[in-house]
């Protein structure tokens, strides 16, 4: 009797175990399913919150087209001067003309205030070769880079004495040709020729360069402060200076600029400054982090808010082209996972 007693609470220990077991990894199933539905929702919720904003920034931008209407009031700064409201397409997080919901954060970013990779000449490239690699740049490995970038660009198959073309590209791995041709189709493909991927490691270079447009030159009003550091004449004190700069005011001209660089640098900045816009921009919309406190155009000249640092790294972003009046814009690159720039508010010490 003592034996099947013994027996009994064996196989009734036993099968506690195993229900306790069932019933945990079942409700592990039912816990991960419950996530699995939460975050879906979040994602199907987010995905068409993003593009309703990214159909409210198209929107933004064609209405620039638009004739102003009679009783419209422009902004003016401190001073009292009008302030141009294309300007306000560069980075800044914006309130559209068809509002977006609370947490939902969009970016403009006009080319005119990037380098055009395809306007740029031999001696631009040059210059800023020399400015990325320092005061300290090895001449000879200058002439090799921009011998490289000759190659690349020009019609044939010749390498220059310091550059490369077909006959070295085909002997990576894996093999590819060069361009050979004064236009680059993306942005990315200065990575693909010889030395430049190094030059410009853990650079982003969508918010550095452009291939759209004919700008020439680079809008200080727009410019990111990525382009920024690869301009000759500029170091990181004065860009700071410069984004604080713009936050209350337009630079108009180029002595609006000279007034705030120093001359020395100056004459190494003059030649790749201007003032045009253009009808290609790089447009980014995502959901607000959590705790994040982004604060919109509207209240940046606000004295009791305070702009913070975007965590936000990755977004939506879609190049477009907004030229014809009424029109919609078109569409040429789509990037789910598009890299920010940088949206670092000013570093300036009062």
């Amino acid at each position: 009797m003592q034996r099947q007693r013994g027996s009994v609470i064996l196989i009734v220990l036993w099968t506690s175990i195993v229900l306790t077991v069932l019933v945990t990894v079942m409700a592990g199933k039912v816990q991960l399913s419950a996530r699995t539905a939460m975050h879906n929702r979040q994602a199907v919720e987010d995905l068409a919150a993003v593009a309703e904003a990214m159909t409210f920034a198209e929107m933004e931008l064609i209405l620039e087209l638009f004739p102003q209407p009679i009783d419209y009031l422009p902004p003016t700064d401190d001073l009292g001067n009008v302030r141009e409201p294309d300007y306000r397409f560069n980075g800044q997080p914006l309130t559209l003309h068809y509002p977006t919901g609370e947490d939902m954060v969009v970016r403009i970013y006009d080319h005119a205030g990037k380098i055009n990779l395809n306007r740029i000449d031999d001696r631009g490239m040059m210059l800023l070769i020399q400015h990325r690699l320092g005061p300290d740049a090895d001449p000879r490995q200058v002439e090799q880079l921009l011998d490289a970038w000759r190659d690349w660009r020009d019609l044939n198959d010749l390498a220059s004495p310091n550059g490369a073309d077909t006959d070295y590209y085909e002997s990576l791995d894996p093999p590819y040709t060069p361009r050979n041709f004064n236009e680059m189709d993306t942005v990315e493909e200065l990575r693909l020729i010889r030395g430049f991927d190094e030059l410009f490691k853990d650079v982003n270079l969508e918010a550095v360069f452009t291939i759209y447009g004919s700008n020439e030159t680079v809008n200080l009003n727009l410019a990111t402060r990525e382009a920024m550091r690869l301009l000759p004449g500029l170091n990181d004190e004065l860009i700071e200076q410069i984004i604080a700069y713009r936050q209350t005011r337009d630079f108009n001209n180029r002595n609006d600029v000279g007034a705030l660089v120093p001359l020395e640098n100056f004459v190494e900045l003059s030649n790749w400054i201007g003032n045009n816009t253009s009808s290609y921009f790089s447009v980014y919309a995502y959901p607000k982090a959590q705790g994040s406190s982004v604060v919109q155009e509207d209240a940046q000249e606000d004295d009791d808010m305070e702009a913070e640092p975007d965590p936000v790294k990755e977004a939506y972003m879609e190049i477009l082209e907004v030229r014809i009046e009424g029109a919609r814009a078109r569409v040429y690159q789509v990037n789910p996972y598009g890299r920010l720039p940088d949206t670092s508010p000013p570093q300036v010490e009062e």
